[in-house]
C-alpha cells in the first residue's frame, strides 16, 4: 500500500503516464514533510471539445491545476483541481483511501466535480464525469504496471 501511495505523488510516474486527450502534465511543485507528500501538476486538454464546451470556454484553452496529497502512513489522501482560466467555474475535490486487498491495493475515491455555470452546469458535469472516471481507471492500470516486478 505504501508503494502505491508513494507513486501517487511521484512526478516521475506522472511524467510517463499517457492519458487520452490530455497533455503530459507539467510539475508545478513536489513536497515531502514527514509522511505527507504533495504533488501539484498542470494539465491541458488536447482532444476535441464538443461545441457546448467550446461555447463555455470561449477563447480559453481547457487547462487545470491538480494537487494530490497523500499521508503515506495512513494510506489516505486528497485530490483537488481547478481550471486555470477561471477556477471558480470548474473545480473539484475528492478524498481517497488506499486499502490492501489480496494481490494488491484498491483506491476508494469520494468527491465532487463542479461546473458553476447557471442552468447548464449539471449537464456539463454529467458529460465530464465518465471521462474523468475513465482516466482514473487508466491511471490505476498504469500504477499497477509500474509496481510489478520487471
Amino acid at each position: 500500500m505504501k508503494s502505491v501511495a508513494e507513486q501517487l505523488t511521484s512526478a516521475r510516474f506522472y511524467a510517463s503516464l499517457e492519458l487520452p486527450d490530455l497533455s503530459r502534465p507539467s510539475v508545478l511543485a513536489e513536497t515531502s514533510e514527514g509522511d505527507r507528500r504533495t504533488l501539484r501538476l498542470r494539465y491541458e486538454f488536447v482532444g476535441s471539445l464538443d461545441p457546448f464546451a467550446r461555447r463555455i470556454l470561449g477563447s480559453h484553452r481547457l487547462a487545470w491545476e491538480q494537487e494530490v496529497a497523500v499521508d503515506l502512513s495512513a494510506g489516505t489522501g486528497e485530490l483537488e483541481f481547478a481550471a486555470a482560466a477561471d477556477p471558480r467555474r470548474l473545480y473539484g475535490s475528492a478524498r481517497f483511501e488506499l486499502a490492501s486487498v489480496p494481490g494488491g491495493c484498491v483506491r476508494r475515491l469520494h468527491g465532487d466535480l463542479v461546473v458553476a455555470v447557471p442552468i447548464i452546469g449539471s449537464r456539463a458535469e454529467a458529460k465530464i464525469v465518465p471521462g474523468l472516471v475513465r482516466r482514473l481507471d487508466i491511471e490505476a492500470e498504469a500504477l499497477d504496471a509500474s509496481l510489478r516486478p520487471a
